[in-house]
């Protein structure tokens, strides 16, 4: 039937050293703050006060638990950008290794992740702008700050700053990465001094008793936490996307994979630890800015507005790489074949896949105006869970089957390190609610119709030129 056809890796080489389409703009410490700036934003400003009211203190461990799964992720993913540095991440590498149709679930999942994930972000980018306004003394007509039905009681209609944040970003990534780059690499240094400026000052009014009891609903409440935290970590995958961007993708990509998660891993775990010794993990149930909440219990309100800014800029940041990650997996799936052409035009001028990035942006600012954050944060953590998993499961089917490839980058201990990301993320993917796997098994089987209707037959490998 051909739903196992594979892409030659060797021809996926070749075309990555003669290629010309994509500008090559991008070093190691670009893509690290790629990670960074994909990383840090929602987690460490809003999703910390929720995995607090179910790991309490307990929560340091939840994102340990959650950097490991992606830790060991990571390793499986750097072998794999470093040896194609081509524009697709996941989807790519499992073309090469497990066979199309797996691919192409691979890359209807990540649709999915990065979609969601740019308009959830958007809306809680709204939720701090409109926070920041209000210090002011200025306010929005109510009807165009929520989507409807988003705040009880309130005749909200649609969220017209997460549509315009959605959209400005989009504008930016569309007339260039290198143009993109620079405003990423200014902002994420900015949230990042905010985020070491709250651990230099909170550390100074911890109050240990606060961390008794350690672990007050046991380790389920850890691992719960942890599935809840994993969003955090969402973004590093997005930094192999760049690969045929990278001026050295062998020697950059592995580190700029490694360090934005390490760095982003280190700040987690320190500043949830600041958090709960400051706050009463209790008192993090229904708030939506836990930094700022653990602010005021200590009596540094002055600091309040250097915390809304950070989060404003670090969402910023994480909308632009989700976005960037979103328009480069759909690039190279109609590179393929098994998505229209129109997302694979590269513009002469700008370098950038232009339409496909117009076309994405606006349907995540769609989504931002007129749903509601609940609902777009229900399905972001399975699919990529997945992705995860089948990645570690091609870097032991490749080492397996084409040993003698060329690798720049070796993950160490194969199958072992695999193996563990496998384990660890399964494991997660069994702590989300049964509402989640049902709404995603139901994604699933729309990319299986759209596969079958349309891609399939459409597929270069099946019509070869």
């Amino acid at each position: 039937m051909g739903l196992m056809r594979k892409k030659s890796v060797q021809g996926m080489l070749a075309f990555a050293q003669t290629s010309q389409g994509l500008r090559k703009e991008l070093s190691a410490f670009d893509l690290t703050m790629l990670g960074i700036g994909a990383i840090i934003g929602t987690g460490i400003f809003v999703l910390t006060g929720t995995g607090a009211t179910v790991a309490g203190p307990g929560l340091v461990l939840s994102f340990v638990i959650g950097a490991l799964a992606c830790g060991f992720a990571a390793l499986c993913y750097a072998e794999f950008a470093a040896m194609l540095p081509i524009s697709g991440s996941t989807y790519t590498y499992a073309y090469a290794t497990l066979g199309e149709l797996v691919a192409w679930i691979i890359g209807w999942d990540l649709m999915l992740e990065y979609l969601l994930a740019s308009s959830a972000v958007s809306v809680g980018w709204s939720g701090y702008f409109q926070s920041l306004l209000a210090g002011f003394g200025i306010t929005l007509p109510q009807a165009l700050t929520a989507a409807a039905g988003a705040v009880p009681g309130k005749d909200t209609l649609f969220n017209l700053p997460a549509f315009c944040i959605a959209m400005i970003i989009t504008g930016l990534l569309a007339f260039g990465i290198k143009e993109s780059k620079r405003v990423n690499n200014i902002v994420v240094l900015i949230k990042v001094a905010v985020v070491v400026l709250f651990i230099a000052i909170g550390v100074w009014h911890v109050k240990p008793v606060n961390w008794s009891p350690a672990l007050p609903y046991g380790f389920d409440g850890v691992f719960h936490g942890a599935a809840i935290v994993f969003f955090s970590f969402l973004g590093f995958d997005a930094v192999t996307c760049a690969a045929e961007e990278v001026k050295d993708p062998a020697r950059d990509i592995p580190r700029g994979v490694i360090w934005s998660l390490a760095i982003c891993s280190l700040l987690y775990v320190i500043v949830s630890a600041i958090m709960t010794g400051i706050v009463p993990y209790a008192q993090f149930a229904g708030i939506d800015h836990p930094v700022s909440l653990a602010l005021q219990v200590a009596k540094l309100d002055w600091f309040a507005g250097f915390v809304d800014l950070g989060a404003i800029l670090g969402m910023m940041t994480v909308i632009l790489v989700m976005t960037y990650g979103q328009t480069r997996i759909l690039l190279a799936m109609s590179r393929d074949g098994l998505l229209p052409k129109v997302f694979s035009d590269i513009n002469p001028k700008y370098g950038t896949p232009y339409k496909a990035t117009w076309m994405v942006g606006t349907v995540i600012a769609l989504i931002a105006g007129f749903v509601p954050l609940h609902t777009l944060a229900e399905l972001v953590n399975i699919g990529t869970l997945a992705a995860f998993s089948l990645i570690a499961l091609a870097v032991i089917v490749l080492r397996k089957r084409e040993p003698d490839l060329p690798r720049k980058f070796y993950c160490p201990a194969v199958p072992y390190v695999p193996a563990l990301a496998i384990l660890f993320c399964v494991f997660l993917m069994t702590q989300l609610s049964a509402l989640t796997w049902a709404f995603f098994v139901g994604w699933l089987l729309i990319g299986l119709v759209v596969y079958f209707g349309y891609s399939r037959r459409n597929s270069l490998l099946h019509k070869p030129h």
